[in-house]
């Protein structure tokens, strides 16, 4: 590693929790406990906010892949403070493979992409059609952060409901993307529901969390719960 990461690595340790990391390890599946620091999210944002104006950062992102979660955490927060789009997406792409966890994937979300709406949609069409678990996530989480207001447009439902996946995270994703689309967008939205044109968990999952949700009104809660797949 560089001197740049060592002292990194270093201040992350500095910021350690034990009882934090050992609460955050249970949440995560599949993150080795050792691999967890343990510094909570406020003060990994606020480091980042600080290693996002040297100019010489970039060592660190180079630094692929990480040996801690926690590293990787600050890498998405850095890349969310880059000002560049075409510098972030550069980044975004390089970093992506080797993300490997629901978190680091959906706090990873750069300022810069609400600047530049068009040029987004075509890396974000690339992200949903990729092999990789989380950077399909990734993609369709940036079309519902940025797509489900006045830029929406309802080939992105198609889009979302075209992926066909057995991984747990990518369906967890889409759900969550129509049960945002169905506060936002609901005339646009209901049909996928109503005709069932999303896979029976889905579907399900998604009436569930818009039936949690405070922004569906209780009419609607009760009509969409008449279409849930048995």
């Amino acid at each position: 590693m560089s001197v740049q990461a060592d002292e990194i690595r270093e201040e992350l340790f500095k910021l350690q929790d034990i009882k934090y990391r050992d609460f955050q390890s249970k949440l995560i599946p599949g993150i080795d406990t050792d691999s967890v620091i343990g510094v909570r999210t406020p003060e990994l944002r606020k480091y980042a906010k600080k290693l996002a104006k040297q100019t010489d950062i970039e060592v660190f992102l180079d630094i692929l892949p990480h040996k801690y979660f926690d590293e990787n955490q600050l890498h998405a927060f850095i890349i969310s403070e880059i000002k560049d789009y075409d510098s972030c997406i550069v980044e975004v792409n390089k970093f992506l493979p080797y993300v490997d966890n629901w978190a680091t994937c959906d706090q990873m979300s750069p300022k810069v992409f609400k600047k530049h709406k068009e040029e987004l949609l075509k890396e974000i069409s690339g992200w949903v059609d990729s092999s990789e678990t989380y950077t399909i996530r990734f993609g369709i989480g940036m079309l519902m952060q940025h797509f489900l207001d006045e830029d929406f447009n309802p080939k992105y439902h198609e889009m979302v409901a075209s992926v066909k996946s057995d991984e747990y995270y990518i369906n967890m994703m889409i759900a969550w993307y129509f049960a945002t689309a169905l506060a936002k967008q609901w005339d646009a939205t209901v049909p996928y529901i109503v005709e069932h044109r999303l896979e029976k968990w889905t579907n399900n999952k998604a009436i569930q969390k818009s039936v949690e949700s405070y922004r569906i009104s209780p009419e609607q809660k009760e009509y969409l719960k008449s279409f849930k797949i048995k």
